[in-house]
């Protein structure tokens, strides 16, 4: 897969990404513990046909390399736009899944124009009391071995009808799956991030058209979170699905759905506001 230098605030880092398909572009953005795959997989095969995909790993995940500091919501922005960069597009559609909804967010606020259009599921505005004790439990789980916190996301992430549930073998399967994808370090810095998010000062610059998609079953980031975001960035459509945390991965169909009918659509055009410079990054 492609790599491209950036710089992050504490020093450099080489992003790689997965690039595939062509026509216009869309960027996606992963969550926490996951990969592009991981997280858009269906989607990929989706829109590969008609659309130029660039997907980044973000520090934690893939070979992607950075000093290894704390991360920040601008620093996993930077990997954003570097890959987006390294793969000559000069605008873009965005989509954003969980903590890659906040970062997607943050792109698209500091981008100006470039963005066409923005898609965020399962984000957050401000990380409050509740998230912060939830992920600071998930790195104490994953400290203590990664299967405990597959078996910890597989039990909230998901909903009580997902297929895995059905039999004790398809649960382990899954449990081994989402084992093997977590890197241990990488993780833990990501979910230490989870807890400390605030872009809330960000949403109101964001101009392009924007789709914010709440989970009403969603307990890991419940839907009052989405309905914030919603509120925060201007002129933003909210839609409410029956599913879990982990609806791209349940309902792989649906998500994919929304997703290229809203690229399609594009919504409402906005008034065009300049790139922030970089320092505006949070920090």
């Amino acid at each position: 897969m492609p790599r491209v230098r950036t710089e992050l605030s504490s020093g450099p880092s080489v992003v790689e990404y997965l690039r595939t398909g062509s026509g216009e572009g869309v960027v996606l953005v992963h969550g926490t513990g996951a990969t592009p795959e991981g997280n858009f997989g269906h989607l990929i095969d989706t829109l590969r046909p008609r659309h130029t995909v660039v997907a980044p790993f973000l520090s934690g995940a893939g070979t992607t390399t950075d000093t290894g500091a704390p991360l920040t919501v601008g620093d996993l922005a930077r990997q954003v736009i570097a890959a987006a960069d390294d793969a000559r597009l000069t605008r873009f559609h965005l989509v954003g899944h969980s903590l890659g909804a906040c970062v997607a967010a943050a792109v698209a606020a500091l981008s100006g124009d470039r963005v066409r259009s923005l898609v965020l599921h399962a984000g957050w505005a401000t990380s409050d009391t509740r998230m912060t004790a939830q992920f600071a439990l998930w790195r104490r789980l994953l400290a203590a071995d990664t299967e405990l916190l597959a078996r910890m996301v597989l039990l909230t992430a998901f909903r009580a009808t997902a297929p895995h549930f059905r039999d004790a073998a398809a649960f382990e399967r899954e449990v081994a799956g989402f084992a093997a994808m977590f890197r241990p370090e990488g993780t833990a810095r990501q979910l230490l991030l989870d807890e400390e998010v605030d872009i809330a000062g960000l949403l109101p610059r964001v101009t392009a058209p924007s789709l914010v998609i709440a989970g009403t079953d969603d307990t890991v980031v419940p839907p009052y979170h989405q309905e914030r975001m919603a509120a925060l960035i201007p002129d933003a459509r909210l839609t409410h699905v029956a599913a879990g945390h982990a609806f791209p991965f349940e309902s792989p169909e649906w998500f994919a759905g929304l997703v290229t009918e809203f690229i399609a659509g594009r919504g409402p055009q906005r008034t065009a506001r300049p790139p922030l410079a970089d320092p505006a990054l949070p920090s």
